[in-house]
């Protein structure tokens, strides 16, 4: 197993500034938490991790894309120096962290796309690569050129040992259940690979933002979020993506917006309103939980028991948004959840994502 030490060891100093911002040490902390259910060790994988490629900044000079690149390089909550990843991790009892860049970049054109996500995946892989045991990285995809992102994903999978895509909710003010982007989706089924889906600019591209201005309570991100999770997973039921692509994985960030909370709501939508047109969807929305998964990020034991009776154990993962402080205890929350079987605990906690992410549980 990779101690931080031999970790050290392993990238050499110029190696280890290209992990997700390392720049100096981190003091030894407390002995890495192992985490056992029924007195058996579980490997716990973390599927909703953040993280930059500050190399990126010398490639986006000058364009467009600069400042808001800049801003998510230096935020220390997107890139949090590799040792004070580890320490969290080992604290908190994660095993494993599958890690993912928000996608920022929809907006640039093709060859800058294919440049930027080449130096990304390379970048990312270089770091799963130095410590296999603790990281794993879904590749950065420019969706907004469908063809490319599926070459991106099959490359970063083949050829970085990558383990699926990361993606936003939304690109430059098209849902993901647009044909154009069938390609995509074709090359994901066909790769088997899981699509971890996360907002961004939600208040935005949801058309809520006058009505979460402010500096009370962070509604942008608060209500925003999650409610940009719910329409692209409304959108890609209701209008036949997950019919078109029935072997697609989807893993919905923030434990899958309001969707899970009222989708009775949308089982009745189009019998009660009349306003469902064509062939889709040909099941209830509820029943596309088989096809959705989502994270664990819901806060209260409550609020993950009504998950479990709706999606199922099998369809949840453990998500804490690192370096984002939103959870302090992501297994214990798992552990205190009442009704959980053994079964149901090691499934949330790591063995679907192992599955799922091809990880030695």
């Amino acid at each position: 197993m990779t101690d931080r030490r031999s970790f050290l060891r392993t990238m050499g100093a110029g190696a280890f500034c290209l992990a997700c911002g390392m720049r100096r040490p981190f003091a030894q902390t407390a002995p890495r938490r192992q985490v056992s259910v029924g007195g058996k060790r579980v490997k716990t994988i973390d599927i909703h991790c953040h993280c930059v490629v500050p190399e990126i900044a010398d490639l986006l000079k000058g364009t467009r894309l600069e400042a808001r690149a800049l801003g998510t390089i230096k935020s220390p909550t997107n890139n949090p120096p590799i040792e004070q990843r580890l320490a969290a991790m080992d604290a908190q009892g994660i095993d494993v962290e599958a890690m993912s860049i928000n996608a920022f970049w929809y907006s640039a054109d093709r060859d800058l796309a294919r440049r930027l996500i080449d130096l990304q995946n390379e970048k990312l892989a270089q770091m799963c690569k130095a410590a296999p045991d603790r990281f794993v990285g879904f590749a950065a995809v420019a969706l907004q050129f469908p063809e490319l992102a599926a070459e991106q994903l099959e490359q970063g999978m083949k050829q970085h040992g990558l383990r699926g895509a990361a993606i936003g909710c939304t690109v430059e003010g098209k849902e993901l259940s647009d044909p154009m982007f069938d390609p995509f989706w074709a090359k994901a089924e066909e790769l088997q690979a899981l699509v971890f889906m996360h907002p961004q600019n939600s208040d935005e591209v949801t058309g809520i933002a006058k009505r979460v201005q402010g500096f009370n309570g962070a509604l942008p991100n608060v209500i925003g979020n999650p409610l940009e999770t719910t329409i692209a997973l409304s959108h890609m039921i209701f209008e036949g993506t997950f019919d078109r692509f029935p072997r697609l994985r989807i893993a919905a960030a923030h434990g899958g917006g309001y969707l899970p909370s009222y989708v009775d709501r949308s089982d009745n939508g189009c019998e009660t309103l009349k306003q469902c047109k064509g062939p889709y969807p040909k099941k209830k929305p509820s029943e596309y939980f088989k096809q959705i998964y989502v994270d664990s990020l819901v806060f209260s034991p409550e609020a993950l028991r009504h998950l479990v009776a709706v999606t199922g154990a099998s369809q949840i993962m453990i998500g804490t948004d690192y370096g984002f402080p939103w959870v302090k205890n992501p297994v214990d929350h798992v552990l205190s959840t009442p009704g959980l079987s053994d079964d149901d605990k090691v499934a949330i906690l790591g063995g679907t994502a192992a599955k799922l992410l091809k990880i030695d549980a």
